[in-house]
This record gives structure tokens, C-alpha cells and sequence, in this order.
């Protein structure tokens, strides 16, 4: 009988807004169960998450180098199988070096690490490990994010010319770090986040879908980076043309200030015979419009849809799917992977559909340029 994977968890504990996502993604497919973890950086809030969880005490840890030390020596069928960190930015490489160099798999919030350099010595320990890593730009896992990726790379719009992606919040207006707001007061924070803010924390994701979907690497790009909120220390708007390889333009906005906004991730691609449209708050629907023909609407779990998207959903058409559902399908191509490797077998390519290492390091490198491109009078920037 097939068991489920065993998953550990660092970071996530009481009053973490992500770590309750994560759990419920791992778990919406059957195929993993949360066995152990440590959940905070206080060994005492980290116990009492677990004991919350319903985990045995002996596997609510007080610090993650503990969990991987003693989990390590439990027997194999036992002991977890991966990693799932969910920490802040600044707590993501050291357990995910640990873990993969003490033979767990991992996956892991965005971005990836807290700097490029943090990043690029991570995608060696992952490629020295072989082992499965996995990052979670979950709007990647949506059905018609993977719709669209599809038609593209199958030609339908002949050669894309152009990309427009957005990434409008408005939760960051005003100065509610101030006020204790936990989310807030890490993500504003340099020695926590990192170099960057809203481009770090929403403006990757909206550079990896950009990726994602034309299939297209950004190669330059010129940044007007901004802080509008007084006393803020890391950027809440910004704003970015880019150059695609391949000759193709595009436009990236990410901004956590623009006040009403809930969560508006929205991308539109445009090639040679037509272009595409797709919208986070209305992620079952994909428009798609034409040079010499009317508009066409596809819609998530309806026929004559891709493989690829068809294999991301799981009712029929009509029974929207959302936020979590593609969250979970990150955990669920990355459980399908991990078992793979177990099995010393090549996974089936859509199972092996997820943002990876190199996914990260890119996102690192695009907040690296984008930053120093904000700060610079020359303005274009190569990505490399």
C-alpha cells in the first residue's frame, strides 16, 4: 500500500499567515502528511505550534538543525522525507542547505534566499545533492497559467512581440509596520527580506510568470524603483521595461501601495497572430483574442484543454478552483517527483512541471538588477 510522504516543516507556526497555506496545499491530494517541525526561532512557540498541529511531542522541534539532526536518525520508514521551509527570506538558505546535505528533499517559499549569492551557492548544493528542490511561485500551478504556457509554445500566437504583467496589492499604503503588523514589519524589513520589497516579494512573482508562460528569459531591463510611504526602509512600487531574448518587449508593474487593490496579478502576451489574457482574481478563465477571428474565452476543467492544464485541475468545469488548488499543485508534482526519485525512475513531464533552483536563482538576479538599475543613471541593466 502506498504511504504517504512525510513532510517537515520549518517556520510556520502560531500566527504565520503562510505556513497554514502550505499545510493545507501539502495535504489537499492525499499524498503527504505533515510528521514533524520546527516552527519558529522560539523553541517554546515552536512546540506549542506542534502541540496545536497534533504532532507527537518528541516531533516538535526546537530549532530546524535539531529536526534534521534527529529525524536523520529515525528509521527509514519513519523519519520525514522532506523539507517544506516557510520561514522569511533570510531563514531559507541555512535549513535548506542543511537539509539537502543530510539527504532530505525540499520545497520552499519565495524567493528563494535572502541574497543572489545566498542563491547561486544554493543551486550547487542542490545540483551536488541530486535531489528534488522545489520553489513555490504557485501561480504557476493554476490550469489556465498552464493553458497558456501551452498555446504558446505550441505556436499559436506565432513569435511573441510583447508581454505586459502586473502585480498590483494595496496593503502596504501606509505605514502599518509601525503598528506590529507581523507580515508587515518582516517584509519591510532589510535584514529579513532583503535588498528589495514589493519587487522582492510580488515582483518576482510576477517576472517568473512572465518566464513561465512566453518561455522567454528577460536578458535586460530598466527599473524606476520608488518609496512612497515616509520611514519606510525597502521599496513599495516600481516600475519596469524589459527586453525578452528573442527580440520580444515588456512591461513589469509591482506595487503594494496602490490603495484598493486586493491581489491583482493579471499577465497579457501578445504575438504575431494574436495574444492572451489571464487574471488572478479570475483564474479559471483565459481570453484569448485574435488578429482575424472573434475572441475566444477558455475555461479551467472544460474539454479540448491541454494535458498539461487538464492535469492541474480536479472537479469539472464550473466548480471553481483556486488560490490553494494551485498552490497544491506545486506539492503534488513535487510529491510525484520525490517518489520518482525514490524509485530510481525519470518522473512523467508534467509531474516535473514546478519552479525549480534555477527559477530561483533568476528571481534573485532580476531583484538584484532591478534594484540596481532603480539606483543607477545608466538605467538598462543586462540580467545575465
Amino acid at each position: 500500500m502506498k504511504h504517504k510522504l512525510r513532510m517537515g516543516m520549518v517556520g510556520g507556526g502560531q500566527g504565520a499567515f503562510i505556513g497554514a497555506v502550505h499545510r493545507m496545499a501539502a495535504a489537499l491530494d492525499g499524498e503527504i502528511e505533515l510528521v514533524c517541525g520546527a516552527f519558529s526561532s522560539s523553541p517554546e512557540k515552536s512546540k506549542a505550534s506542534g502541540a496545536e498541529l497534533g504532532l507527537a511531542p518528541d516531533r516538535c522541534y526546537g530549532t530546524f538543525k535539531e529536526m534534521i539532526q534527529r529525524e536523520k536518525r529515525l528509521r527509514p520508514d519513519r523519519r520525514m522525507q522532506f523539507v517544506s521551509i516557510v520561514t522569511p527570506n533570510h531563514v531559507h538558505f541555512a535549513p535548506a542547505k542543511m537539509a539537502l546535505e543530510n539527504g532530505f528533499h525540499v520545497i520552499c517559499d519565495k524567493p528563494v534566499a535572502f541574497s543572489l549569492k545566498e542563491a547561486i551557492a544554493l543551486e550547487k548544493i542542490v545540483a551536488k545533492s541530486e535531489l528534488v528542490f522545489a520553489l513555490t511561485h504557485n501561480y504557476t500551478g493554476y490550469p489556465m497559467v498552464k493553458q497558456a504556457r501551452q498555446m504558446v509554445r505550441h505556436g499559436a500566437f506565432g513569435q511573441i512581440r510583447k508581454v505586459v504583467v502586473e502585480y498590483p496589492q494595496g496593503w502596504l499604503s501606509t505605514h502599518v509596520e509601525a503598528s506590529g503588523n507581523k507580515q508587515a514589519s518582516w517584509r519591510t524589513d532589510p535584514s529579513k527580506s532583503g535588498i528589495a520589497g514589493a519587487m522582492g516579494d510580488i515582483g518576482t512573482h510576477a517576472e517568473n510568470l512572465a518566464e513561465y508562460i512566453t518561455g522567454l528569459k528577460i536578458s535586460e531591463l530598466c527599473a524606476d524603483i520608488s518609496t512612497f510611504v515616509p520611514g519606510r526602509l525597502l521599496d513599495d512600487d516600481g516600475n519596469v521595461l524589459l527586453r525578452f531574448e528573442g527580440g520580444a518587449k515588456g512591461i513589469l508593474h509591482a506595487s503594494q501601495i496602490s490603495a484598493g487593490e486586493e491581489n491583482n496579478l493579471n499577465i497579457r502576451v501578445y504575438g504575431e497572430k494574436g495574444g492572451l489574457e489571464w487574471r488572478q482574481m479570475e483564474p479559471n478563465s483565459l481570453v484569448v483574442r485574435w488578429l482575424d477571428k472573434p475572441v475566444e474565452i477558455y475555461r479551467a476543467g472544460t474539454p479540448h484543454l491541454y494535458p498539461e492544464a487538464l492535469a492541474a485541475g480536479r472537479i469539472p468545469g464550473g466548480h471553481p478552483e483556486g488560490y490553494l488548488e494551485a498552490f497544491a499543485n506545486i506539492y503534488k508534482n513535487f510529491a510525484y517527483c520525490v517518489r520518482a526519485h525514490a524509485e530510481g525512475r525519470k518522473p512523467d513531464p508534467i509531474h516535473a512541471d514546478f519552479p525549480t533552483i534555477q527559477d530561483g536563482v533568476r528571481g534573485m538576479r532580476f531583484i538584484e538588477k532591478v534594484i540596481a538599475s532603480g539606483k543607477s543613471k545608466a538605467k538598462w541593466v543586462k540580467l545575465g
